[in-house]
């Protein structure tokens, strides 16, 4: 991927997610557009979020150690990379200047120096947008999802939006929102005043 200069508008793209919007490329990864949803999936920050018990073992046994924009364009790269996927060129280009601009973050697992799995996500106010996670190394996604909860707990955080449900997130408490309920949420969350790092 070749990085170009700045060239979108980050304020309005940060305008765009914080009335709710999420921006995706079309399935030929030519066009990026604004969608929203009829429902939104969030996972829970309070006593409702689990993990499967299978994971303690990995958690208890300290195999993968975590950290922030260590790796972001990888990050980036490791979600990308799959047999259909809506993140396009134009899309890591929007995600690199979020990044520059302090907006997106890289939450990722590591084992030794190897990059184990991870979380890209926008932070604005109190919300955490999950664009989404990836993993190259066994239950590396799985501990990024826990340690992240475990961190935007920390941080005061009070919104953690995944966008679209699936069996994966489930297993972690994930419940689905109507559109009108997610908006409001998301409107208290955006009031709050809380920082990543």
């Amino acid at each position: 991927m070749t990085l170009r200069p700045p060239r979108y508008d980050i304020d309005a793209i940060i305008d765009g997610y914080s009335q709710g919007y999420f921006l995706m490329a079309d399935d030929d990864g030519d066009n990026l557009g604004w969608y929203a949803s009829r429902q939104r999936t969030l996972i829970p920050l309070d006593q409702r979020f689990r993990y499967p018990t299978s994971l303690r073992r990995a958690l208890n046994q300290n195999r993968f150690r975590v950290g922030i924009n260590q790796a972001f364009q990888a990050v980036v790269e490791g979600c990308a990379d799959r047999d259909t996927t809506w993140i396009s060129d134009e899309l890591k280009q929007v995600y690199w200047e979020l990044y520059q601009t302090g907006w997106a973050y890289s939450f990722e697992t590591w084992q030794g120096n190897e990059l184990a799995g991870g979380v890209l996500g926008l932070a604005i106010g109190g919300a955490f947008i999950g664009e989404s996670m990836f993993f190259r190394i066994s239950e590396g996604s799985k501990v990024a999802m826990v340690k992240l909860v475990e961190h935007l707990r920390q941080r005061h955080f009070i919104l953690f939006d995944a966008q679209m449900m699936n069996p994966h997130l489930a297993r972690f408490g994930a419940y689905i929102v109507p559109e009108r309920d997610y908006k409001s949420l998301l409107k208290v969350a955006l009031a709050q005043n809380c920082t990543f790092l």
